[in-house]
């Protein structure tokens, strides 16, 4: 370290007095941090702002994902001064951290295993032993108990190791090879391994700087795999043969704001190249049986269209918004005439259900829909009949399960509820009917009818109804005295879906209720649901917040200053907004991996997100009605002497997603500004990126710890009382 990194790294934070420390047995607690202001104004479309924390992103900060000790001295002392003070104040939940572990621990089945999927004659699975953070896959022959091949076991690969995570794995359709995907630093920067299974042998060369999505051919010859580019940006297809040897570009993507990933249909006739974001889409189609074939180009990128075609019955059936319809239609094509001009209606757009996919087999056409906040599974068989799988309850998730063979009438789905663990089914199409292949099991017990689940609406400012789903213990007091956790989302059209999570029943089991606000910006209403929370209207996702905590304080579910909110990511956003709107509402805020700086980051173009995220929050650089309306939001840019409640910032220093330096740079620019007293504290994973750590027991512990923040921030006296 040179001198003027060194007076840096000491000028970043307020020096600790000698006595610091974070032992709870300790009385002295650190002073908070405080960032040093180095102001930089930045002018755009003749609008001015002064961020006086920018220094936090280190200009070096695309190595520092593959290399975290690269991260310059002073941001790093920065932010381990900031998680010093965290561990100081969280001391006194140690005990209670420890215990929510436990209890969450407790219910997770240790040697737990997936429903094996069959494929010509193996059945393929994955499964934990007892004390492993990781899994192993592996296979066994088809319809037996054993003998069982180990494919790869990730525990054993993973050992000794800070961050490892396979994040996708599959074996070539001849079972010879298996390939899999490898994040070693919580970047996002994946290496793709080749196994032979005859031998054992990992192959050499593997696919390095790639996104972790690739597929076979369905001949088993080649490797199709997705480019990473120096911005993070999905940006090239390459072909190599399956065994090794040189790659060929098969396609490149010229637009900055397009992503692409790679498959193979469902049928086995084809291998698709699919490039777009949330506005627009656009296919490329290889013959199977000409894998090394240049890629013909299916129907064209059109403004704010968005299709996927899915291969069935000698056809393709096309899922599009075209023509006006919001929540999607489904087209017919023949395989020579795709252009979208060729296409013809076979499912017509019906207002108010939401089609979300296509799944194909054999003599089988199966989509998943979503109307009024719930799914439905509808089956149809090539000769035109069509029936539906759907359930009573008033709040469940329902969803297909993929699988291996295209020429069966067996669909598997899982079916689970806020109070009912995850069940997984095969479903006969041809005979409707139905066998529970495995349910999920919690070994300390688990009993339905404990808890009750509900589902009503709050009224937005607009007059829209805004789903809301509950979750509490049978008998919890509806008079305002219950805590209450209210987790919430709404961007990207991502449905927060009635699902069963064992973590939350650590907070229910204590008397909280756990709800989820189903705010605009997600679909769970439909696609226009996401329309009205994007770009010029992202301000309904915050209002709508609000309303369903007004709603639920209104039926005396919670009362104004005992709710914690909690959102991840884009729900970070959310979270961000709703505490400098309405303060007095929540006791705490828990932002976890927070995308927080929005008109810093849509303004960065070397950011990976950035040019594909236009669509979604518009273009700052270009537009200047999109600039003023995200500074009208921007929870960064929005900071104000407020009294807000206790906040929790969480990030990763490797997350490519939402950068390290946002959840920093919220709590360096939040503290000094709270009138309230309350902590704002940051969490930073060191050793990490966007989804946290990587073993199951590890993110078993970070779940803890945030909960133990919730309850602390509540007053309750088993966290040793409010901060």
């Amino acid at each position: 370290m040179n001198r003027r990194e060194m007076l840096a790294a000491t000028s970043a934070i307020a020096v600790l007095p000698a006595c610091a420390t974070t032992d709870a047995s300790m009385t002295e607690t650190p002073a908070a941090p405080v960032a040093r202001i180095e102001p930089k104004t930045i002018t755009q479309l003749g609008r001015t702002r002064t961020d006086n924390y920018a220094w936090l992103k280190d200009d070096n900060w695309q190595e520092v994902m593959r290399d975290p000790s690269l991260l310059r001295p002073d941001i790093r002392a920065y932010l381990d001064e900031e998680n010093v003070y965290r561990e100081a104040l969280m001391a006194p939940t140690r005990a209670l951290q420890e215990k929510i572990y436990q209890e969450m621990r407790g219910r997770t089945k240790e040697d737990d295993s997936s429903v094996p999927t069959p494929d010509g004659p193996w059945e393929y699975y994955r499964r934990f032993e007892i004390g492993a953070q990781h899994p192993k896959y592996v296979r066994r022959p088809r319809g037996q108990d054993g003998p069982e091949q180990v494919l790869i076991d990730v525990d054993e690969q993973a050992r000794g190791k800070t961050f490892y995570k396979v994040i996708a794995a599959a074996h070539s359709p001849d079972h010879a090879l298996y390939a899999y995907a490898v994040d070693e630093q919580g970047s996002e920067i994946y290496t793709v391994y080749v196994r032979d299974l005859a031998s054992g042998q990992t192959l050499a060369s593997p696919v390095t700087n790639c996104t972790g999505d690739f597929c076979w051919s369905p001949d088993s010859r080649f490797l199709f795999w997705t480019f990473r580019d120096d911005n993070g940006r999905p940006a090239k297809i390459y072909r190599r043969p399956a065994r090794g040897g040189e790659d060929a570009l098969v396609y490149d993507e010229p637009d900055e704001g397009f992503f692409l990933n790679v498959y193979a249909s469902e049928s086995r006739e084809f291998i698709l190249i699919a490039a777009g974001n949330n506005a627009q889409s656009e296919y490329y189609t290889i013959p199977a049986a000409d894998p090394t074939a240049a890629p013909t180009l299916f129907s064209s990128r059109e403004t704010d269209h968005l299709y996927t075609p899915t291969h069935w019955d000698g056809r393709w059936y096309v899922l599009s918004n075209s023509d006006g319809a919001v929540d999607f239609k489904v087209m017919s094509c023949a395989p020579g005439a795709t252009a979208r001009a060729s296409w013809r209606e076979f499912i017509a757009h019906e207002p108010g259900r939401y089609i979300l996919g296509l799944s194909a087999k054999k003599d089988f056409l199966v989509h998943s829909e979503r109307a009024n906040a719930l799914p439905r599974i509808v089956v149809r068989h090539r000769g035109g009949a069509e029936h539906s799988i759907a359930l009573a309850e008033e709040a469940y998730y329902l969803e297909l399960a993929g699988g291996y063979e295209y020429d069966t009438a067996i669909q598997r789905y899982t079916y689970e509820s806020p109070t009912t663990p995850t069940q997984w089914f095969d479903y006969d199409m041809g005979a409707r009917t139905r066998t529970l292949r495995k349910t999920q099991e919690i070994p300390s017990g688990h009993d339905p009818a404990a808890y009750v689940a509900q589902r009503f609406f709050a009224t937005a400012s607009d007059g829209k109804r805004v789903p809301i789903t509950v979750l509490m213990k049978r008998g919890t007091p509806l008079d305002g005295t219950a805590p209450m956790l209210l987790y919430g989302y709404g961007s990207y059209g991502y449905a927060m879906d009635a699902d069963f999570s064992t973590q939350r029943l650590s907070l229910v089991d204590r008397g909280w209720i756990y709800a989820i606000a189903h705010v605009r910006g997600g679909s769970e209403m439909g696609f226009s649901w996401f329309q009205d929370g994007r770009r010029f209207t992202k301000r309904n996702t915050f209002t709508d917040f609000v309303a369903c905590a007004e709603e639920l304080i209104a039926r005396n579910y919670a009362r104004a200053g005992n709710v914690v909110a909690e959102g991840r990511s884009a729900g970070g956003l959310l979270m961000g907004a709703i505490n400098n709107m309405r303060p007095d509402l929540w006791a705490g805020v828990i932002g976890g991996v927070p995308f927080i700086d929005v008109i810093n980051t849509m303004s960065d173009t070397s950011l990976p997100l950035t040019p594909p995220e236009w669509p979604e929050w518009g273009n700052p650089i270009e537009d200047v009605n999109a600039y003023d309306y995200m500074a009208s939001y921007c929870p960064y840019t929005n900071i104000a002497a407020r009294p807000y409640p206790a906040v929790l910032s969480t990030g990763g220093l490797t997350d490519p997603r939402v950068t390290y330096w946002e959840p920093a740079k919220w709590v360096a620019k939040l503290r000094p500004h709270t009138t309230s007293g309350r902590p704002v504290l940051l969490k930073m994973n060191m050793g990490a990126g966007h989804a946290g750590s990587a073993g199951r027991f590890e993110h078993l512990r970070e779940i803890a710890h945030d909960y133990a923040f919730a309850i602390k921030a509540v007053g309750d006296a088993e966290a040793g009382g409010g901060f």
